[in-house]
């Protein structure tokens, strides 16, 4: 590996790293001020305020009738609610598993509960968990199933009407007040979810990370809670709500508001870990229009699904938000590129590791003029070998003038050593949408393929009997094997070194053991995307060097030594060459002190 080689390496490496751990989704908090929205600090001592337990209940009303479940279900869901409070108790997802192979509930009536109270002209506080509705359950010409609660109150009627299409993951909710204009006081009705969030698939941490409260505002601002914060977490939204969601890592329950949106909302979420049933608690608190509610207009989806963006896009302005697929460029091309060309594959091929094999090959060859353009400026660096090697035996261990004359060789044969790092970094991209893009598709969730269970989340090729802090209790066979690929891929290339210094060839071994240990907890489709992305570089390299002709780069160089032989160092070599001339004056002026 040469020096540009190097220096390339080191800065994606560098790169990757501030990625990780300042840029990452899991610790960036999107919620920022915003002009219809303000954030206010939380601490722990308001914790249990903002996320209440899931209490006893308060005295019922039960003229009505017994409590019962009633249960609704089409293709996708099975839906319970209650008569006490006319409420959703538990929705279960039927096409899908928890990673130890149970019904995925995403969530029931003992992790979650959802609420909706209003206020009387007189003062007093109706909530609707203390009435117990009276249930009617039809089926609608188009295979829809309708359920409306209907309860007496003050003269007058709270009447909840649910319509769950025959084929869907949206849950249609029409709210009415009867009767109860001189009743309610003029001040929105408040809707509460309490959701205490249970671990559904195989990396607790991970699955505690993706957790999170997402919004949309009525002005169009998109936020949500930060995702790893381990501290109690709150957003208050001042102005109109669109829609909220509680991202369950690849599942949603969001309330979307279909006419007027919601008044106003106030988000939260914690983590206990001394409780090992629950991951992280959250709670949404939103505000509905008294006006629109008491008139019958108040119109309102759910949407309990998984996360996949190809469904959530058309569910609400900016519901697809809740699929995280990075920020910036690096989202574009995972929308635009990765998930298109994944969508297009998986309908001819069923095996997702083959998948991403042919998502390598796709993206190397279109990459492929950057690849020759990085491995013919090591061809040039490689032909001047002689020469530099000349240098280090003139100068022996003086490092600086090495670099120094080194530098002032690569001018004269027109050389630059940054030229093969530029090609390098243009491929950045998608190597960064490649680490939002694998951990967060549920395109991959519970894939197998070889020895990995689930492409989404490590796989575990032997598990250990204790825990090695930043590695973990397993072993990732593909971690493994992309980090030996790529000691072998740096072995070969420092075979061919030009200018390569002493410490430098050190490093360029030690970023792939740091990699070991980052990667070790990363999704397997990552880490095998990367295994077989350096297996593919192989052979691009063997074709690659078939049309590299080192006479013909010889000959060129020594036509750019007679062409620059009396022109002067400049742009960025030149100031490289100056700085080092500097550094080297310096050094000289510090021994000559010191004798």
């Amino acid at each position: 590996m040469d020096k540009n080689s190097a220096t390339g390496l080191f800065l994606i490496a560098a790169l990757l790293l501030v990625y990780l751990f300042f840029f990452s989704p899991k610790v960036e908090k999107e919620a920022t001020s915003k002009p219809a929205a303000t954030t206010a600090a939380t601490t722990p001592a308001a914790a249990p305020a903002a996320v209440p337990a899931l209490a006893a209940e308060a005295a019922l009303d039960t003229t009505a009738g017994p409590v019962k479940d009633v249960v609704v279900s089409n293709e996708n869901l099975d839906v319970t609610f209650s008569t006490r409070g006319g409420r959703v108790a538990a929705v279960r997802l039927r096409k899908y598993k928890t990673f130890s192979g149970k019904p995925l509930d995403l969530f029931d009536a003992s992790s979650a509960r959802m609420d909706t109270r209003f206020r009387t002209v007189d003062g007093k506080t109706i909530k609707f968990s203390d009435l117990v509705f009276q249930s009617v359950v039809v089926q609608g010409t188009g295979g829809e199933s309708v359920a409306t609660f209907t309860a007496p109150v003050a003269g007058g009627s709270v009447v909840q009407t649910y319509t769950l299409p025959k084929n869907s993951y949206e849950l249609k909710y029409n709210l009415r007040l009867n009767g109860l204009e001189r009743t309610v006081a003029q001040e929105p009705l408040t809707f509460t979810f309490v959701d205490r969030v249970r671990q559904t698939e195989q990396d607790l941490q991970q699955n505690r990370n993706h957790t999170t409260i997402n919004h949309y505002l009525a002005t169009g601002d998109q936020g949500s809670l930060t995702e790893a914060s381990e501290s109690p977490e709150e957003y208050k939204a001042n102005g109109p709500v669109k829609w909220a969601a509680h991202k369950h890592d690849f599942f949603v329950a969001g309330l979307i508001a279909d006419q007027q949106p919601f008044s106003g909302g106030a988000f939260n979420s914690a983590v206990n870990l001394a409780d090992s049933s629950t991951i992280k608690t959250l709670s949404t608190t939103l505000t509905l229009p008294v006006t629109e509610v008491a008139q019958g207009r108040g119109q309102y989806r759910f949407f309990f699904g998984p996360n996949s963006y190809s469904l959530l896009k058309d569910v609400a302005p900016e519901f697809d938000r809740n699929v995280y697929l990075g920020w910036g460029l690096f989202r574009w091309v995972n929308l635009f590129v990765v998930l298109p060309v994944f969508h297009f594959l998986e309908q001819y091929i069923s095996s997702y590791g083959i998948i991403i094999l042919l998502l390598v090959v796709l993206i190397k060859l279109v990459t492929w003029p950057l690849t020759y353009k990085t491995y013919e400026s090591q061809a040039r660096m490689k032909v001047l070998k002689p020469e530099i090697d000349e240098l280090k035996a003139k100068y022996g261990d003086d490092n600086t003038k090495v670099q120094q004359e080194t530098m002032k060789l690569y001018q004269t044969f027109g050389v630059s050593p940054l030229a093969g790092c530029v090609p390098t970094l243009l491929t950045l991209p998608i190597l960064f949408a490649m680490f939002q893009f694998f951990p967060n598709a549920i395109e991959l969730r519970q894939q197998s393929f070889l020895w990995a269970k689930d492409l989404s989340s490590y796989d575990v090729f032997a598990k250990l009997p204790f825990y090695v802090k930043w590695y973990g209790d397993h072993i990732s066979m593909f971690t493994l094997l992309m980090t030996a690929s790529t000691l072998l891929m740096t072995w070969q290339s420092n075979q061919t070194n030009t200018a390569m210094q002493g410490p430098m060839k050190t490093y360029s071994y030690l970023m792939p053991i740091i990699f070991l240990f980052v990667l070790n907890s990363f999704a397997a489709g990552l880490t095998w995307y990367y295994f077989v992305s350096n297996v593919v570089t192989f052979a691009q390299q063997a074709l690659t060097k078939a049309f590299v002709d080192d006479t013909k780069i010889r000959a060129q160089l020594d036509a750019n030594k007679i062409k620059n032989k009396d022109k002067k160092p400049g742009g960025l070599q030149g100031r490289i060459a100056e700085a080092m001339k500097a550094a080297q004056e310096r050094e000289a002026q510090a021994k000559r002190k010191q004798s």
